[in-house]
């Protein structure tokens, strides 16, 4: 029996939104050390693939710092979902306001993720600790395990916003 190959890999790219109750978003939310999320050539389909990136996410707004964070996929409707030309391979996005965990809440498409706290104490994380929340995609061995070969690939775009 030949044996099968996924390869995958996720873009993520980040968005500060405001509106116009919310002038200055920008100064307020920032987030950085964001890099893309490659799970490389995946050949064991009977464990979870998981990849947890720590990230600096600074957020200004008294009196506790907090922000809420929205996720959005390439797939139908901003679903969590990589494609490799008319395959699909969904994934799990998760957000943990601490960093260097490995979970976090499970986010879902389009719909915010409200009071989360930032620790960061500058808006670059240069100064005390340097990273300040977690992000975890997934792809679970019963997707993997049912896609077909190939190479997949997605954007993840994270929408920020102070509370």
């Amino acid at each position: 029996m030949p044996r099968r190959l996924i390869a995958a890999a996720i873009g993520a790219i980040c968005t500060i939104t405001s509106s116009a109750s919310q002038a200055g978003a920008a100064d307020k939310v920032r987030i950085s050390a964001l890099s893309d999320v490659s799970f490389g050539i995946i050949t064991n389909f009977a464990a979870d693939s998981v990849r947890s990136q720590s990230l600096c996410l600074y957020a200004k707004s008294p009196p506790l710092d907090q922000y809420r964070i929205t996720a959005s996929g390439s797939g139908p409707g901003g679903s969590f979902e990589l494609s490799s030309g008319s395959d699909n391979l969904p994934y799990e996005v998760q957000w943990n306001d601490v960093a260097g965990q490995s979970g976090g809440t499970s986010l879902v498409a389009n719909q915010p993720l409200t009071g989360q706290q930032s620790a960061a104490s500058i808006d670059d994380c240069s100064k005390g600790a340097s990273t300040s929340a977690s992000l975890l995609v997934v792809l679970r061995s019963a997707a993997v395990a049912a896609a077909s070969s190939g190479t997949y690939a997605g954007t993840l775009t994270l929408l920020v916003a102070p509370e």
